[in-house]
């Protein structure tokens, strides 16, 4: 083929320069892609710094929040207002409802849930009621008290109406209360049933093993039940697990437990469970003495007025009719009180004749430190050992005893100080020189109208011993852990004895949690008649 002229050939430059043309185009695209997409990412941190430190203030703000209790307490707050008119508010609903006008009590209602509502929220949020929010709230509940009001609701309706309602508040809580103590204290009377169950394992192995029968005829004629060289402690209860704690708490501090000896008197019910126990488990040697109450046989109507009095009909219908009458203390009406055993302390010389000095204890103890020191105190020829309790007020002479009777009120200091059982040495040597039971007898038939003082032993007792006891370190016995929730750790493991007075007794399930252990350490667990019993 022939080729072209010169002249008539296509320009070569202008095609190159075309292709530079497109090659820098495509260069400064993606610089400029690049670009942009540097400066989007500055931008994107740039925004992202400002959006945290704004979160960080935010959750700080929002941590420390608003004081709510001040907010509301402040003259010029919405939230004070708000409260105040919705208190305000809720007296005329009830006063509405009483005038069967429903549908404004209905809209009270409602505006009260909402302000409460707006509250709530502000309480959340950490933030003050702002005027939008409580403006509309206020107006229209200012609107409905004032539609009560013009309802014939006035000030002074609305006062008389409240004050009856805090009056009938007033009654009910009271009812409560007595109803409260009520079951409560027939809780404490309530036979746990572990116990129960452990009574009737006891009571079989005393009517079936003749062989606990022959050792307690071979034990009861001991000679070191009369040694007034030894160390002697009487308890009298019908509650076999409460004593076996006190006595084995006794001998577990006692420096030489060999050395003691334990009187324990008990009903007819109870005596073949009291031997049954004491007499197959071991005590450390100690000597332990189960006597059945229904065999002292002196003890009866003619010689002591106080069993006399408890089997009068009225006093057992006073126990045991009901609880109908609210004005009578309930702690007076314990049936514990008709139990023959919780009279006993005051014939103590005559069920051992032959003892010089004795510690007395209750079965609700629990025995933290040797006792046989008290055995060596002066009691300054007192009869009666005791920790006073007048530390509190109401524990003196005339919160037991009725002072506007001249019998009482011409013999007796009313600002005398109080003390308790539960924890006491008595001189029985002392005891037969002052002739104090002779005292103790006076004293019940001078009250057997009950006019003297109410139903216990204490009363009688602060008679019978005043000038006759003598005041021990506070140490020796502390009280309260029955009712009392407040009492000091340290005092009470400072102390020789802890005392379960009250109704929340240590073995039952209302005991107060945190002085239970101090009661179970000293309660055989692993025994297997406790343990079927448990889990029966």
């Amino acid at each position: 083929m022939r080729r072209r002229a010169a002249e008539y050939r296509r320009p070569v430059r202008s095609r190159r320069f075309s292709y530079w043309i497109w090659a820098l185009f495509g260069l400064f695209s993606i610089a400029g892609l690049v670009l942009f997409v540097l400066h989007h990412k500055q931008n994107e941190d740039r925004v992202e710094q400002p959006v945290l430190e704004n979160n960080e203030r935010f959750e700080q703000v929002a941590h420390e929040g608003l004081n709510f209790t001040e907010d509301i307490l402040s003259a010029r707050s919405f939230s004070r207002q708000l409260a105040e008119q919705m208190t305000l508010a809720k007296a005329y609903v009830i006063i509405a409802k009483e005038h069967n006008n429903l549908h404004l009590a209905w809209e009270l209602s409602t505006k009260i849930r909402s302000c409460q509502l707006l509250l709530s929220k502000a309480a959340m949020r950490g933030e003050s009621v702002t005027l939008e929010e409580a403006e509309p709230i206020i107006k229209s509940l200012s609107s409905l008290i004032f539609r009560a009001q013009d309802a014939h609701y006035d000030i002074a309706t609305t006062i008389m109406t409240m004050k009856s309602h805090i009056q009938a508040l007033e009654e009910r809580a009271y009812a409560a209360t007595i109803q409260s103590t009520v079951f409560g204290q027939l809780a404490a009377e309530a036979l746990p049933k572990s116990l129960h169950c452990l009574n009737i394992k006891l009571t079989a192995d005393w009517l079936k093993k003749a062989s606990i029968q022959v050792l307690a005829d071979e034990k009861r004629n001991s000679p070191r039940l009369m040694d007034n060289n030894l160390y002697h402690f009487c308890i009298f209860s019908d509650n076999v697990l409460a004593t076996s704690a006190v006595v084995n708490s006794t001998v577990s501090n006692a420096d030489h437990p060999k050395q003691l000896v334990f009187h324990i008197v008990t009903n007819g019910v109870n005596y073949g469970t009291m031997q049954a126990w004491f007499l197959s488990n071991d005590f450390k040697g100690s000597t332990i003495e189960v006597q059945n109450v229904e065999e002292l046989s002196w003890f009866n109507a003619s010689y002591a007025p106080i069993v006399k009095q408890l089997l009068d009909p009225d006093s057992r219908a006073y126990y045991f009719g009901g609880y109908q009458d609210l004005n009578v203390d309930t702690k007076l009406r314990n049936p514990k009180h008709l139990s023959l055993l919780n009279h006993l302390r005051f014939y103590i010389p005559e069920i051992y004749p032959q003892l010089e000095k004795v510690v007395f204890l209750d079965d609700d103890v629990v025995v933290q430190k040797d006792l046989t020191p008290l055995f060596s105190l002066d009691l300054h020829g007192n009869v009666n050992g005791a920790v006073e309790t007048c530390l509190e007020a109401f524990h003196r002479y005339y919160r037991y005893l009725n002072f506007s009777n001249t019998i009482i009120s011409s013999k007796f200091d009313p600002q005398a100080c109080g003390w308790a059982f539960g924890m006491n040495v008595f001189d029985l040597i002392a005891w037969r020189k002052a002739n104090a039971t002779a005292r103790y007898h006076y004293w019940q038939e001078q009250n057997a109208d009950g006019t003297l003082w109410k139903l216990g032993t204490l009363p009688p007792g602060l008679l019978t011993f005043y000038g006759l006891t003598e005041p021990l370190d506070r140490r020796w016995h502390v009280l309260g852990l029955g009712y009392d929730l407040n009492i000091d750790n340290r005092l009470i493991e400072s102390a020789a004895v802890i005392h379960y007075n009250g109704y929340m007794k240590p073995w039952l399930k209302l005991a107060i949690g945190r002085y239970k252990p101090f009661w179970e350490r000293y309660v055989n667990q692993s025994h297997p008649y406790l343990q079927d019993c448990v889990t029966s």
